[in-house]
């Protein structure tokens, strides 16, 4: 057996094996709080502008104010006066600095005290934020309101593995695992008397699916389908006078999810995962040297020719995939033969290119 039909079998009973995984999964059960959230609990985005200090060497070409990244000079000057420190802008030659910005989404029953995870990412040239520390920084929900939140802390700053050489690496942003704290509680939503849960995915089956788990459980009435976005809640009985209960209790229920056909890919990495069990219609694509064949018969063609691919009736996304890889097709062409299969009319899926 050759390398390259041992790498085939391989990759084909790998992707067999994720196409089995995520057929269990869709006929496994999911709780209904997995699927929705309730309305008016939408999460508070924040932002704001802060410094990035300790770099080595890596921060922003800042130059006093002659040229460079001057509103990172002006920080720092801002920063050091707070402290009753006097330093003449056109005196700083700052390299171990980096100004940034930082952003985090928050939950909104999230109270004073609460600590959550910020993204920071660079706003001049600086070439690498890695072994950095965010200064403390002020958190807004919009530029014109007061600080609800402060982030700091070191920078989790991910290395590029795709890179060979070690300077060429760039680490332009990062993240501070509990690096925020929310200062201020959140504004108190009063709880309506008939609660509304809104889908993550709108989808018709999935919301009658819903609705029609939480009767089953709460009686007739105890929920209606509003679209496909959105199920209305009417507690019953004794669960009227107490609607927190009643809503923790119908977060717990076991509901089965749809699962939509979607074939997402990978544009860097060639990875292809499918979802809803999809096949491939009869086509035949050509692309860049590359040949594809679905729905031929046995003797259409010589399956073993370079740069050629022949599937029977009933392929499948997987083994289309499986194919594509054998013959070494990039993740670039392997994404642009599914979309033509879609176009042409061969794969009914919805085709996300990431």
């Amino acid at each position: 057996m050759t390398r390259l039909r041992f790498y085939s079998l391989g990759l084909g009973l790998l992707l067999s094996l994720c196409a089995s995984a995520q057929e269990a999964q869709a006929q496994a059960n999911t709780r209904i709080s997995d699927l929705t959230v309730q309305q008016g609990a939408i999460p508070r985005r924040l932002v704001g502008y802060g410094l990035v200090t300790g770099l080595d060497g890596t921060g922003d070409r800042s130059f006093g104010t002659h040229y460079g990244a001057v509103h990172t000079v002006q920080s720092v000057v801002n920063l050091l006066r707070r402290f009753n420190i006097e330093v003449p802008a056109e005196y700083l030659r700052l390299r171990t600095v980096a100004a940034v910005l930082v952003t985090a989404e928050v939950s909104p029953y999230l109270r004073a005290g609460g600590r959550f995870e910020v993204q920071v990412a660079a706003l001049g040239d600086a070439t690498s934020l890695r072994g950095g520390v965010l200064w403390i920084t002020p958190l807004v929900t919009d530029p014109n309101s007061p600080p609800v939140a402060t982030a700091q802390g070191p920078l989790l700053v991910a290395s590029d593995a795709m890179t060979v050489s070690t300077y060429a690496r760039r680490g332009n942003s990062g993240r501070i695992p509990d690096g925020g704290v929310v200062e201020i509680d959140p504004p108190q939503a009063a709880v309506d008397a008939q609660p509304r849960l809104t889908l993550r995915r709108p989808d018709l089956v999935t919301a009658s699916r819903i609705a029609e788990a939480v009767n089953a459980a709460f009686g007739a009435g105890a929920a209606t389908v509003d679209d496909p976005g959105s199920v209305t809640l009417t507690p019953t009985g004794g669960s009227a006078d107490n609607v927190n209960g009643f809503l923790a209790a119908v977060d717990t229920l076991p509901v089965q999810a749809y699962v939509p056909a979607v074939v997402v890919i990978d544009g860097r990495e060639g990875t292809v995962v499918a979802g809803g069990g999809t096949q491939v219609g009869a086509a035949t694509v050509s692309h860049q040297g590359l040949s594809l064949q679905v729905g031929a018969p046995e003797n259409a063609g010589d399956p073993q020719s370079p740069g050629s691919v022949w599937l029977g009736p009933g392929a499948t996304v997987q083994d289309v995939a499986a194919g594509l890889h054998a013959v070494g097709a990039e993740p670039r062409e392997i994404a642009a033969i599914f979309e033509s299969l879609r176009t042409a009319g061969a794969l009914s899926a919805r085709v996300v290119v990431r």
